[in-house]
């Protein structure tokens, strides 16, 4: 088993938020240092706690820092942005890296963001779905272009120059384009299915319930027999928020303060489900009332905390229950205390990666 980061970095609101972007910096850095195999990032340009506003200008920002690990969008709303502008940065991005770039796509889930953007009563998975259409094709094609669509049309046909190269759209490193992941949300997850059939893997994310996660290799599974492919559950990511402490106190104390990063976390993400009619994720039983998912209960199922032999025997365990996956995903969470939250990823990397790959009897990648 690898490991991996993924950050849709939730910080207090009113933080300074120069420290909250080279705090998220440093830990893409030390994970990098610890050789965590990928590390993605999200973004959202209407939130005041989750405030990377822009994947790719973040990723851009990093890329030279970093030596080995890969580096990934998690995710590119994609109905937020044209996907000429989308094609290009992400061209340019993935040339930056030397192709360790892997994009992350998704509809988008912030209602806000749509708002923003004009786009919270139209068909967003329509937008979402043209919008990666649009991409892969100018990437597949020469100029002159002419791609239409619903809600984007595409060309550069009157004004090309293509002998000084005007007109002319970039293409990545990585051909035909660099590996497409999508992030996993919903139980039993339709577009996990629809994703694999068309040679992308799925990420589950890291506030879903554990019997959830589970559901997402079956759909995993039927996708790539549509597509043709077997199903490797080396390609299967699965995102947890885990906290690892030399002692079980200060593991305790750290994930369940009233002051706790992860307890601010869960308590954000509950009040928007909860706000826009997604609590049943947080649901075992899909009859609950919103009033009966309570903040403790989902701390509970969500978070992996404890010493390196917990926290070992816990990730066991997850595996047991929801099946084989390539990739665990480190949720980053705000640094409340810097060393401590260092730490917590220099030990799941140092002890617990170690012990759990022994177990399973994988062999790590080589660093």
């Amino acid at each position: 088993m690898d490991l991996g980061f993924f950050t849709m970095p939730i910080h207090p609101v009113g933080k300074d938020w120069r420290q909250c972007l080279h705090e998220d910096r440093a830990a893409f850095l030390l994970a990098d240092e610890l050789g965590f195999t990928e590390a993605y990032v999200g973004e959202h340009t209407t939130d005041a706690a989750e405030n990377i506003t822009h994947c790719i200008s973040f990723i851009a920002w990093i890329a030279a820092a970093t030596k080995q690990i890969k580096l990934g969008t998690g995710t590119v709303n994609l109905p937020n942005t044209h996907p000429a502008a989308v094609a290009g940065q992400v061209a340019m991005l993935d040339h930056m890296l030397d192709g360790r770039f892997i994009f992350g796509i998704s509809p988008g889930g912030l209602a806000t963001d749509a708002e923003a953007f004009g786009s919270l009563n139209a068909d967003r998975p329509a937008m979402f779905l043209e919008g990666i259409n649009h991409v892969l094709k100018i990437w597949e094609s020469e100029a002159p272009y002419n791609i239409k669509g619903q809600f984007w049309n595409i060309t550069t046909e009157t004004q090309m120059m293509t002998s000084i190269g005007q007109g002319i759209m970039a293409k990545p490193l990585q051909r035909p384009h660099p590996p497409i992941v999508v992030t996993a949300v919903a139980p039993f997850s339709k577009g996990v299915t629809e994703a694999a059939a068309r040679g992308w893997d799925p990420i589950s994310a890291n506030f879903l319930l554990k019997k959830w996660v589970k559901t997402h290799w079956p759909k995993y599974v039927e996708g790539c027999e549509k597509g043709g492919r077997v199903a490797d559950p080396a390609n299967w990511r699965v995102a947890r928020s885990v906290f690892v402490a030399d002692d079980l106190n200060t593991a305790r104390d750290y994930v369940h303060a009233t002051n706790s990063p992860y307890r601010y976390y869960y308590s954000q993400l509950l009040t928007k489900m909860k706000k826009h009619g997604r609590a049943n994720l947080f649901k075992a039983d899909q009859n609950m009332s919103d009033d009966e998912v309570t903040l403790e209960m989902v701390m509970d199922e969500c978070i992996t905390w404890g010493t390196p032999n917990k926290v070992t025997d816990e990730i066991l365990a997850l595996r047991d229950e929801v099946g084989d996956f390539g990739t665990l995903l480190y949720a980053g969470k705000d640094w409340a205390d810097v060393d401590l939250s260092r730490r917590s990823m220099v030990l799941l990397a140092e002890k617990c990666r170690p012990a759990i790959n022994e177990a399973i009897k994988t062999p790590m990648v080589a660093q």
